[in-house]
This record gives structure tokens, sequence and C-alpha cells, in this order.
């Protein structure tokens, strides 16, 4: 029996753990599949408070993970397979073993939806992302395309124009599927330009280790061109990670766990933080706050 376990390690989790340590709960970390969440994906971060340098993403994390565990932290590898989240104690299943936890912490995060490029996986971080707030000042007097006709990604598009020379939007239809404000603001804006009825079929280079250009196929003529640019962003939405919770726990039309009051669920004693209940801000530093709340929030649910 544990007093908390918290599965997943990205900085809502591990920040958690790190709060649940230090008020003695011994909490067991399960990392998951993918340890460190989606900073394990990224270069520089720039923006973490108390870096005045910057930290690469990974070291960031490590640091994270070594700071829990001086306090006592337990993290184990592995995967969740199945929680019993009927009442309290609750059950978490591993694939050789199923342990009880009085309280549950859930930092699963959410993953970025990709294109399924190989080359978009081995130049990520390399100039591409899939965060603007988090790389956009990485990109200053550079030409960029944005992927997506949502409101995120025109968001974003609109966003990157501050640093940007140029933003190019891919869209595979002919129109886009913001909202109309979003829209409006879009096509008054002379750094943002538009490639409809187009996807994204290669990023390139590989070779050299950055992105150079991108190429680009229309869907109508099956025609492709190739686009100078020094950045992609792919914006095409987020999967949170709740697949685990489905009829367990209250989740909104999209999937993400709906939170209550602070980090609390609605099942008591079930908690979530970072990106797993959060699409709006999805800021390492925001998911990292929402783990110190979902310590604090389990450890008073604990006492009481």
């Amino acid at each position: 029996m544990r007093n908390v376990i918290i599965i997943g390690s990205g900085p809502a989790g591990l920040t958690a753990a790190l709060y649940a340590a230090r008020a003695n709960l011994e909490p067991l970390v399960i990392e998951g599949l993918e340890s460190g969440g989606q900073l394990m994906l990224t270069t520089a971060v720039d923006n973490f408070p108390g870096f005045r340098d910057g930290i690469m993403g990974p070291a960031l994390m490590a640091e994270m993970r070594a700071q829990a565990e001086r306090f006592g932290t337990e993290i184990r590898a592995g995967d969740v397979t199945g929680v019993e989240l009927g009442s309290p104690p609750f059950t978490v299943r591993l694939s050789d073993e199923a342990i009880e936890t009085r309280a549950l912490v859930i930092a699963t995060g959410a993953s970025a939806r990709l294109l399924g490029l190989p080359s978009e996986r081995t130049l990520m971080g390399h100039g591409v992302s899939t965060c603007a707030t988090c790389d956009g000042y990485f990109f200053k007097e550079k030409p960029i395309i944005v992927v997506g006709g949502g409101d995120s990604a025109i968001e974003e598009a609109t966003f990157l124009t501050k640093f940007a020379s140029q933003v190019t939007v891919v869209h595979r239809r002919e129109q886009l599927r913001a909202s109309k404000i979003m829209q409006d603001k879009a096509f008054a804006n002379e750094k943002i330009a538009f490639e409809w009825n187009s996807e994204l079929v290669e990023i390139k280079d590989v070779d050299a280790g950055v992105v150079t250009a991108a190429v680009v196929k229309n869907t109508q003529t099956g025609e492709t061109k190739e686009i100078a640019v020094e950045g992609v962003f792919v914006a095409i939405g987020h999967t949170p990670n709740t697949t685990l919770f489905e009829g367990q726990i209250e989740l909104d039309a999209n999937g993400y766990i709906v939170p209550g009051e602070g980090a609390r669920t609605s099942v008591p004693g079930v908690f979530a933080c970072g990106d797993v209940q959060d699409h709006v801000y999805r800021q390492a530093i925001t998911a990292a706050g929402s783990g110190c709340m979902a310590a604090i929030d389990a450890e008073r649910y604990l006492e009481a």
C-alpha cells in the first residue's frame, strides 16, 4: 500500500513527486514509456525561471528527477496498463504487478499530434516544433511554415509573426476551420501567406541536421513544390493521454480530465496536473505549478 502514486514523469509529475516527498508521503512515480514528457523532444528551454542562460530540455528533466529522488521519491520504469478508481484504495496495474494507493496523481500529459514524417521526428527540436510559445523566439527574421487550419494553428501563426520574417500556413483544405475572428486577424496580417489544398510531405535537410526547406503537395493537382524555410511548426492539435481513465473519471469532449477545485477530479482522492487537464497553456512552468497543487491537495486529502 502506497500513500501516493504519481503516473507520469514530466514537469507536472516530478514537481508533484518533489512536494509529496518533502511531505514524507514517500511517493512512487511510474514514469511511463516516454520518460520526461514532451520536454525530452525539445532542445533549448529559455523560458523556465531560474535558468537565465537557458537549459536543454532533457537536462532540465534530469535535474527535476534528481531533485525529486533526493527527498525520497521512488521512480519506477514501465507503463501503467490499467487503473481501478472505484473507491480508495485505488489499484494501479503494471505489466507485472498491481499496486494499491490511498491517493493517485495523474500527470500523463498530452501528446502533440504529428504528421508521421520520418524527417519530422529527426528534426524535432532542430527547426521542427509543436510549440510556438516555447520556440518562436529562435526564429527571428527567419521564414517558417505552420501546418494546420484550426484555432491553435492560426493563433500560433499570428504569434509567430512577432519573430519570423514570413509565416506560411499550409492547410489541406481551401478554407480554415479556425473561428472567424482568428481568420480575419490572420488574413489582415501582411506577414502571413497561405498554401491552400496542400499538405506537408517532406522536411529538408535531415543530413544537415537543420530545417532548410519544406516540400508541400497540392491535394488537388498532385503537384509538389519546395518552400525555403528555416522552421516548421506542426499545429494540428494534441491528444491527452487519458485512455486509461475513460469511464472512471470525468473527461471533456476532447478527452481532457475535467479539473475541479485545485487539482481535484471527479473522483475523491484522485488528482490531475499538467497537460492532461490543461489544453490552454501547455507550458512546462504551468505544468510544474499544477503538480505542486496536486501534491498539496493529495497531502490534505490524506490528512483528512
